[in-house]
């Protein structure tokens, strides 16, 4: 297992001086983003028409020593609005094109999430079964707008030799084990998660445990904390609509590794990874709006590099 390094953070940067960056705080494995929510200028789409474009970034990572753990395109391709659904899972489709290219195992994205009916111009995210008509709209979303798309998508991810991780996110259909587990059954096994124990840990799921039901449909890891604060909690619950930046009045925030939970459970939740098949990159992803991107970054990593497992075990006499 090793520390890697989700770039958005680091997005206003040119990409020469990201990888310097990253490679004097010991990281030689990068996530990069094509585009969508997050964007990033650092792995342009433009390659798959460009095979000297494309050419030329591979020399720069091979020559800087870099791997690549994934490529990101989180957006919604399921949006009520076809015009932006389209633009999502165009996004989607030609990342899996280029990871393919880049010889990238795995292509993040989000689940998304439609409207309520055919017309509808923003996305619905039911939480509850009451009133009944909820259901109505759960079930009228997975049949008509969920299950179609993905498992389209997933068969043209197999068809290039790439895996989908859609990390589990409140405002889209797969936000939870159950719901992930979902998708996966609908649309194969090229559909696993990008799991982030962030989000999770403000559900009131317990992210280690977790790993135990999601077992070999964890594909990509994001390294990323949360606090939860007990004082506010009573007053909000966990679906706090206040800004992030709000940090004073919100039940919870997103934090930088070992700020929400230290080191005690990081051990056990790497380890479990492991126990059950999981041996790939923890990815460092900043959003704690109380420490800055640079600050963030260098504990995150110094935080998990000191507890990550980076050997597999030897066999013993017992075995």
């Amino acid at each position: 297992m090793r520390v890697g390094v989700f770039t958005a953070l680091l997005a206003q940067m040119p990409l020469d001086d990201v990888l310097k960056k990253l490679k004097s705080n010991g990281v030689t494995t990068v996530e990069l983003g094509t585009g969508n929510y997050p964007g990033d200028p650092h792995c342009k789409l433009s390659m798959l028409e460009n095979e000297a474009e494309l050419k030329m970034f591979k020399q720069k990572l091979d020559d800087n020593g870099f791997s690549i753990s994934a490529l990101s395109c989180h957006g919604n391709p399921l949006h009520p609005d076809d015009a932006t659904a389209k633009g999502y899972s165009e996004t989607n489709r030609k990342t899996i094109l280029l990871a393919e290219k880049l010889d990238v195992p795995v292509v993040i994205d989000f689940a998304g999430c439609p409207g309520d009916h055919p017309g509808a111009k923003y996305p619905n995210w039911v939480t509850c079964p009451w009133p009944p008509e909820y259901l109505d709209v759960l079930e009228w979303q997975w049949e008509k707008r969920v299950t179609p798309f993905w498992k389209d998508r997933a068969k043209f991810a197999e068809d290039h030799g790439v895996k989908i991780a859609i990390e589990m996110h409140p405002g889209f259909v797969a936000y939870s084990p159950e719901t992930m587990l979902r998708l996966r059954d609908i649309a194969g096994k090229a559909i696993g998660c990008n799991y982030d124990p962030s989000h999770m840990f403000w559900q009131g799921i317990d992210p280690i445990a977790a790993i135990r039901i999601l077992g070999d449909a964890i594909f990509h890891v994001h390294a990323k904390d949360t606090q939860i604060y007990q004082r506010n909690l009573p007053m909000t619950g966990v679906l706090d609509t206040k800004k992030y930046t709000d940090e004073r009045n919100r039940a919870w925030i997103f934090r930088t590794c070992g700020y929400g939970h230290g080191a005690e459970w990081w051990s056990e939740f790497i380890s479990t990874l492991r126990m059950f098949g999981y041996d790939y990159v923890l990815s460092v992803e900043h959003e704690d709006s109380l420490l800055s991107p640079e600050e963030g970054l260098t504990k995150a990593i110094k935080f998990l590099d000191s507890i990550v497992i980076k050997e597999s075990p030897a066999a013993a006499w017992w075995v």
